[in-house]
């Protein structure tokens, strides 16, 4: 019997953080783990990560050092962005849709 294997995608996340030491992304793919997924960062501080996700839709959110935020110094109310969607703490998630394979 042999065992089908969900396809993935990578998607890559990025975030412009020059003055933090350590990033994480935390989201509805890793159980909102503060430790999961650690991002790197080059010379000009952009962190990133590539995740390979199932298709769907994840929220998530950056913590950056220690402090939960959906973008480096900005952590604004719900403003019906598309890439944003609003979640009980009166903030911001981000959103990410990973479409199918082909």
């Amino acid at each position: 019997m042999s065992k089908q294997t969900e396809q993935t995608t990578a998607s890559r996340i990025t975030l412009a953080a020059p003055d933090a030491s350590l990033v994480f992304v935390a989201g509805s793919f890793n159980d909102w783990s503060t430790t999961a997924n650690p991002m790197t960062s080059d010379e000009q501080g952009w962190w990133e990560l590539e995740l390979d996700l199932p298709p769907g839709r994840y929220e998530y959110k950056f913590v950056v050092d220690g402090a939960w935020c959906c973008e480096a110094g900005c952590d604004r109310p719900y403003n019906g962005s598309e890439e944003c969607a609003p979640n009980e703490f009166g903030t911001m998630n981000r959103v990410l849709d990973v479409g199918e394979n082909e």
